[in-house]
């Protein structure tokens, strides 16, 4: 891998950490939003599906023009309209001005991850998209060792101020913009290759006649479903329902950080030398057993508690990882970017219907407690079993392991 190719991998693990920042810091922050705005579980689970429902509609309409443009332009207006959204979640003080806040980042973000995943394809064959893939996801390791527990970290050192974590965010992004300008390639290969004339709603089209496509999304939709129907209760769960304290919690997101980037870095490497589908088919099975421990977990020290949320964050990564490079494969160049626009707009769908189906599930007494939460992790199972089942139809024939070829 060149100089130049480890920046523009550094550059879109930068904006994706805050991106992913921004996203997962609501989740981990339901026991501080609960109590403060005196809102249900399931107006809780509103606040996190409203990001996601609104990056699916941004990222599905993107996707009818997105490949026209040059994807660093198209790149940089998508971060800094979501950087303002996040700076308002900033200075929202209301229920209500929070969720408009949050609408509005949504819309922007939505673009930016199918953009970033787009860059990466192009740039580096499937054969070396293993390794580029990890080092951008890897974004979310750093996002979960460094982002969140300093966020949780300066939330409750500023008398558990919520607003802290997203005026940190929006802050540091914004040191992130003029790298975009300086450093990231114009990438125009797609524009030259396709066909001016043909109807911006091709991609959309192409999705529902080709049956790769479809099932692509699908699988795509299903994978996130059943990661984030547990993700919006672990704070509370563990706090009010296991007794640990608030200033304990941010550990498992440094832990199981810590893990997932070493993993990150390690499972891509080990697709491309033997497939993607053979990891990513052993970290969904394994994850299954997870899932069931941390949704009825038994009373154990926190030590216990940790070693469980990172074997958990390690599988997860090794499902994110593997899938991505497998769904970036059954689109040509030229569709990429459309693709994998609505790619990414499908899995906003899915996160989001996880967050408002285990809101509508889960229920919280008097003392905070979190009630039925055993019932979201059997949904999350068998969603992650259809997902596998789904996965294997769809990329058996596809992957193919490295055998010393670079672009």
């Amino acid at each position: 891998m060149t100089k130049k190719e480890r920046i523009v991998l550094f550059i879109l693990a930068s904006l994706n950490f805050t991106h992913i920042l921004d996203f997962i810091i609501m989740m981990p922050l339901s026991n501080y939003l609960i109590p403060f705005f005196k809102i249900t579980a399931f107006q809780f689970s509103l606040l996190v599906a409203s990001y996601s429902i609104s990056a699916f509609i941004s990222g599905l309409v993107i996707s009818l023009v997105i490949d026209r443009f040059d994807r660093k332009r198209s790149l940089l207006f998508a971060y800094v309209g979501f950087l303002i959204g996040t700076i308002c979640c900033g200075f929202a003080y209301s229920f209500e001005l929070l969720l408009a806040a949050r609408i509005l980042a949504g819309l922007f973000g939505g673009i930016i991850g199918a953009q970033v995943l787009a860059i990466v394809a192009d740039l580096f064959s499937y054969q070396r998209r293993g390794r580029a893939m990890a080092a951008v996801m890897s974004a979310f390791a750093v996002a979960s060792i460094i982002g969140v527990p300093i966020s949780l970290y300066l939330t409750n050192l500023f008398n558990y101020d919520w607003h802290v974590p997203f005026i940190l965010v929006g802050t540091l992004g914004v040191f992130f913009v003029p790298l975009i300008i300086k450093f990231l390639p114009s990438i125009k290969g797609h524009i030259v290759t396709r066909d001016k004339s043909e109807s911006p709603f091709k991609a959309l089209i192409t999705v529902c006649i080709v049956p790769a496509q479809r099932t692509a999304l699908i699988f795509a939709c299903l994978l996130m479903m059943g990661h984030f129907l547990i993700i919006p209760f672990i704070n509370p769960y563990i706090e009010y329902n296991k007794g640990f304290s608030k200033d304990l919690i941010p550990m498992i997101y440094l832990v199981g950080g810590i893990a997932s980037l070493f993993a990150a870095l390690y499972l891509g490497r080990v697709s491309d030398s033997i497939g993607k589908l053979p990891v990513f088919s052993w970290a969904v099975f394994l994850s299954l057993f997870m899932v069931l421990i941390i949704t009825a977990m038994p009373t154990v020290h926190f030590s216990i508690v940790l070693i469980f949320f990172a074997i958990w964050f390690v599988l997860a990564t090794g499902r994110a990882i593997t899938a991505q490079a497998m769904i970036s494969e059954v689109v040509k160049q030229e569709q990429r970017g459309s693709f994998m626009s609505i790619n990414g707009s499908v899995q906003q769908l899915g996160s989001g219907i996880a967050s408002l189906a285990a809101g509508a599930i889960v229920i919280t007494d008097a003392s905070g407690k979190i009630m039925r939460y055993n019932w979201v992790g059997y949904l999350s199972i068998l969603v992650l079993i259809a997902s596998l089942l789904l996965g294997r139809s769809i990329f058996k024939k596809l992957d193919k392991p490295a055998k010393g070829c670079f672009k």
